[in-house]
């Protein structure tokens, strides 16, 4: 193990404060570092293994399309990116679907589909995006703009123009940002993971609805983190009663392979043309046949054991010792603790269970599909360490 610590600080950008083991193998909810310690993953990897590691269904898909064809350029047709996008828009009511590769590149997309769209129907000046105070869509340039933390917004300016921010859940200042600026959109996660798993409002989101429907802004709904499943409704704009113009999302639908995806509502569906945006890799028939094998799987049945096993999580967790508060949705869950999510985090890791940050949260994002016996056993050790 020392050779891979050795190799990778020699030789790889110290851009990830890597946690001191390497993992080599796993099935399911379990995972083995190269010492063969095994540790039930509360992480699934950031919200992308939602079946797992190694799913049998999902390395089917993907071994039966390598010995067929591993990438072709987007000048041709290829069958799992068409049949992908068809059952994308089939089950959100989408209209056509652009496929990046990430949920940062999904996220830019979406940025010049809203400034596009007011450009082709009001001309110039009409570009600025309302974005939220601890939002996060991603570490480009762009997208770094379009963050709603000052923290991000240092050491790599310039960055992109035409970005406002809004308090999470203040209706009013939403209203004063959308009326004092030329606004084409209006973008937000419905539960914001790095900004500590903050749960938006149903007023708020109405708000923006409405808001969006008088000014014809564009509404654009980040869920690389909270689709898929992940908050117990196939999308979690799906646990409000909107209809987003734009959606995008990535990680929990790639299964573990490269994918962002851009999907487009009735009036924005058109709105690109050929030249205006593209991507060598974007729609990969690979990374499309693997998640069109995790989409076809996400289904009610799934969605109510998420919802059961998120309520068991709650269940366990509020008002246990040391924990001060739960906050979130489904399976993607934060939990503001007495103690330090840090040191939780280290002492958890030492007794065989991963779980992640959030702001000053402890942040839980498991397989969806994970076995009742090792979630309950991970609750278990996570509620013992938090209440030391």
């Amino acid at each position: 193990m020392s050779d891979i610590f050795s190799i990778d600080n020699e030789y790889i950008a110290h851009t990830y404060g890597r946690f001191p083991i390497a993992l080599v193998s796993g099935k399911g909810a379990k995972i083995k570092d190269v010492d063969g310690k095994e540790y039930i993953d509360l992480g699934s990897g950031i919200a992308v293994n939602i079946f797992g590691i190694a799913d049998d269904e999902w390395q089917k898909a993907v071994t039966e399309q390598l010995g067929k064809l591993q990438h072709t350029s987007n000048l041709y047709y290829t069958e799992p990116c068409a049949k992908l996008a068809e059952l994308l828009c089939t089950r959100t009511g989408m209209k056509k679907v652009f496929y990046g590769n990430s949920g940062a590149e999904a996220n830019e997309c979406a940025i010049k589909a809203a400034r596009l769209y007011s450009y082709t129907k009001y001309g110039e000046g009409r570009s600025t995006i309302i974005t939220l105070k601890n939002s996060f869509h991603g570490r480009t340039i762009t997208t770094l703009a379009a963050t709603g933390q000052d923290t991000f917004h240092t050491k790599f300016g310039p960055f992109t123009e035409g970005f406002v921010y809004c308090e999470a859940d203040n209706i009013e200042e939403l209203n004063r940002l959308a009326n004092e600026n030329n606004c084409c959109a209006v973008m937000f996660e419905v539960v914001q993971g790095e900004g500590g798993i903050h749960v938006l409002s149903k007023e708020f989101v109405a708000e923006i609805d409405k808001i969006a429907k008088e000014k014809d802004l564009v509404i654009i709904v980040d869920e690389v983190q909270t689709g898929n499943g992940r908050t117990g409704k196939l999308y979690g704009y799906m646990n409000y009663d909107i209809m987003p113009d734009v959606v995008t999302t990535a990680k929990g639908i790639g299964g573990g392979l490269p994918i962002g995806l851009c999907m487009l509502g009735e009036k924005m569906k058109d709105v690109f043309t050929p030249g205006t945006h593209g991507s060598t890799f974007g729609g990969n028939p690979v990374c499309s046949a693997g998640a069109y094998s995790i989409m076809s799987r996400i289904d009610d049945k799934l969605m109510a054991e998420v919802a059961e096993k998120s309520a068991y999580i709650k269940a366990e967790l509020e008002g246990a010792k040391g924990v001060k508060s739960v906050s979130g949705m489904g399976l993607m869950l934060g939990i503001e603790t007495e103690r330090s999510a840090a040191d939780i985090i280290k002492e958890a890791m030492e007794r065989g269970v991963l779980v992640l940050s959030a702001k000053t949260k402890v942040r839980l994002l498991p397989p969806l599909n994970i076995k009742t016996e090792d979630l309950k056993k991970a609750i278990a050790i996570l509620k013992e360490v938090i209440g030391k």
